[in-house]
């Protein structure tokens, strides 16, 4: 036991006859840690841009909001009618009337 222990804290494991196989392994472990670093660090930056994307839906849906109020009031009659009076257009008393026309026709 106490040979193990020293033979990997001074590194014989990597210089002897059968290292090759030890390099291998440590080289698909070195490789995992890459891949696994790498994924992690683009699952980060997809938090990050959907968190954004969040906040940034949320605030156009304010927008949205308010300018749908403001078109409501915009279309009231009562709102019109006054806009026109400064202008200095009044509602007619009189209603509309259709005009109907007769074709000559034969």
């Amino acid at each position: 036991m106490k040979k193990n222990i020293y033979s990997i804290l001074r590194g014989t494991f990597l210089i002897s006859d059968d290292s090759f196989k030890n390099w291998r392994v440590i080289l698909f472990i070195s490789g995992l840690a890459i891949i696994m670093i790498a994924s992690a660090h683009s699952a980060d930056k997809k938090v990050f841009e959907i968190s954004r994307m969040s906040n940034e839906v949320k605030e156009l849906h304010s927008a949205f909001v308010d300018k749908r109020g403001r078109l409501m009031r915009l279309k009231k009659e009562s709102y019109i009618e006054s806009e026109m009076k400064k202008k200095g257009i009044e509602i007619s008393l009189n209603p509309p009337i259709k005009i109907k026309v007769k074709s000559q026709e034969q």
